[in-house]
């Protein structure tokens, strides 16, 4: 049996970031709050960023893409630390519990839920299993953008409030770029390794300078949407987000001139951007 350890680790706590944001900002969004369904919003969004991390650790051990040649944080299954069954295993368990959770906002706020649930759910293990992963096939950002973006900002507006705001789908947008960056900011220190094993990443078909340069237009077109959520009505609170730039600037200096483990920085910092970016836009929208 795995130590617990290594499974807090598969589950990279750092990278949850990204579930957690868009429930904020689309609960704030709606303008509505029921802490239940938010709490069910929360373990749905959480739970899926887990299950899309135990998915990847998996898959790409069982299809030899990490090699002991990978700069980022180590995988559990190709270190030999956790086992490929355990692994399935787990990965199985985190998209079931994001699954009846699911199930249980589904009876409450709609069955619309359940069919975004299961869409969802095939887009997750498809990111990097099945015969054509389309993670490994330039695909990775979009997917993040629309699932960990559009789709789970709007959804957890919908948990509240049962229909489609247009304001939580302007809002869906600074969500989806941040969290496509933190994948940009991965996928260019791995391009060396990932070229070697055949997965051809966006930043691996991009190149290494033109990855630094989308990875910079992600960051400040998240900064120039925010014009864009004030003009759906957002008002000018949700300009609040400005004050996490000087955030955003060392992370785009490194970004500009750090290679390979030192990347792993940029992740850190993005990931934390994010956050500040998310809590701010958040209170923007609730005030």
């Amino acid at each position: 049996m795995a130590d617990n350890r290594y499974w807090v680790e598969a589950a990279r706590p750092r990278t949850l970031v990204a579930g957690i944001v868009p429930v904020l900002v689309g609960t704030a969004a709606a303008g509505r709050l029921s802490p239940p369904r938010f709490a069910g919003a929360l373990v749905v969004a959480v739970f899926m960023q887990v299950g899309v991390n135990f998915a990847n650790d998996y898959f790409d051990a069982v299809k030899g893409v990490d090699t002991h040649e990978r700069l980022g944080p180590r995988r559990l299954t190709s270190s030999g630390l956790i086992a490929p069954g355990a692994m399935r295993n787990a990965m199985v368990a985190a998209f079931l519990i994001a699954v009846a959770t699911g199930l249980g906002l589904s009876a409450a706020a709609g069955w619309e839920l359940t069919v975004v649930g299961a869409v969802s759910v095939v887009a997750a293990l498809g990111y990097s299993g099945g015969p054509y992963p389309y993670g490994s096939r330039g695909l990775g950002e979009v997917f993040v953008f629309i699932f960990f973006g559009v789709v789970a900002t709007v959804g957890s507006a919908y948990v509240q409030i049962e229909e489609i705001s247009g304001l939580a789908l302007c809002a869906s947008v600074p969500v989806g770029f941040l969290a496509s960056a933190i994948l940009v900011a991965n996928n260019l220190r791995d391009i060396p390794t990932d070229s070697r094993t055949d997965k051809r990443t966006l930043a691996v078909i991009l190149g290494d300078a033109r990855t630094r340069t989308a990875f910079k237009a992600l960051i400040v077109g998240s900064y120039l949407s925010l014009g864009l959520i004030a003009l759906c009505g957002g008002g000018l609170w949700v300009l609040l987000p400005l004050l996490s730039f000087p955030l955003a600037i060392p992370v785009l200096r490194k970004i500009a001139t750090d290679s390979g483990r030192q990347l792993i920085g940029v992740l850190v910092g993005t990931a934390k951007l994010q956050l500040a970016f998310g809590v701010l836009l958040a209170v923007g929208l609730w005030v």
